[in-house]
């Protein structure tokens, strides 16, 4: 599945936007790439990926805009410079993580430059985004939804359509409520087991086979007992989701403390460690003996 059309990815050099944009491109997708850091995206040009200097030279010509950005701020401020060059039968396909506020600010703007708007969020990190088996969670005027529809297929193996613009983003905070929750308490049991001299594989072999195991859990204390604190997702950017978590709970009356204490943890240990894995929360929970 492919479109004639020209896509243009802003932020496709990051942890994210460099695997989707390979997929694009290796799904013949014709595209122009741009990131803040231009040598991260130069790579892509191995693929025949035209990488630009500005986000305006990526969009100029473009029918299709994909931000993937680290957070709101950045997709307004990149949007802002791009969207009149886009002209009024663009479409803007958001896609990076930004919280409930951030998006209606995007629906706005996108309705003072009169382009299409689709706001679609993936669940994934690093390494489903290179193997294009993302999750999109797709929402925007579905009339458009077809012409939109190649690059979901190309960077993700399931895409959830959810309603209009909007409905993503709420998905989104809610589904990363349990990503945020299962690698908080990994990284705590792991440091009370290790605290209370307890050897951590014993208690996956203890859960193992039954309801309480689960392969993310396992994949997350991998990295803490390998020390391998890879960037999958940044700790920096988990901590800031964990904010978003917190900012749309208290908008719909909703009481959920947990998510304040993880956001703490997160940025506690992301004074040393924000650009590592979210796996490295750990460091504000772990022993003396094993911390950093």
């Amino acid at each position: 599945m492919a479109t004639d059309e020209l896509v243009a990815v802003l932020g496709a050099g990051g942890t994210m936007g460099l695997g989707m944009s390979r997929n694009l491109a290796r799904a013949g997708i014709r595209l122009r790439a741009w990131n803040r850091s231009r040598e991260k995206a130069q790579p892509l040009s191995e693929d025949g990926v035209v990488v630009c200097a500005s986000a305006a030279e990526a969009v100029a010509g473009a029918g299709i805009a994909v931000t993937m950005l680290a957070d709101a701020d950045a997709v307004l401020k990149t949007a802002a410079e791009v969207l009149p060059r886009l002209g009024e039968d663009g479409v803007w396909l958001q896609m990076s993580t930004i919280g409930e506020a951030g998006t209606e600010r995007c629906i706005e703007l996108a309705s003072e430059h009169s382009v299409s708007f689709f706001d679609a969020p993936v669940l994934g990190s690093k390494q489903p985004a290179a193997e294009g088996k993302l999750v999109v969670l797709a929402s925007g005027p579905a009339a458009l939804a077809d012409r939109v529809w190649p690059v979901w297929h190309a960077v993700a193996q399931k895409t959830i359509w959810v309603g209009e613009a909007g409905a993503g983003t709420r998905l989104k905070v809610v589904t990363n409520s349990w990503v945020l929750t299962v690698t908080e308490a990994c990284a705590e049991m792991i440091a009370l087991a290790r605290g209370l001299d307890v050897d951590p594989k014993l208690i996956f072999e203890a859960i193992e086979g039954g309801t309480l195991d689960l392969p993310y859990l396992r994949m997350k204390a991998k990295a803490i007992l390998d020390q391998n604190y890879e960037p999958m997702f940044r700790l920096a950017l988990a901590a800031k989701d964990a904010g978003l978590i917190e900012e749309s709970a208290e908008r719909h009356g909703v009481e959920v403390p947990l998510y304040g204490v993880i956001r703490r943890q997160m940025l506690r240990a992301a004074e040393e460690h924000g650009d590592e894995d979210m796996s490295a929360t750990y460091f504000a929970s772990a022993p003396a003996a094993f911390g950093s």
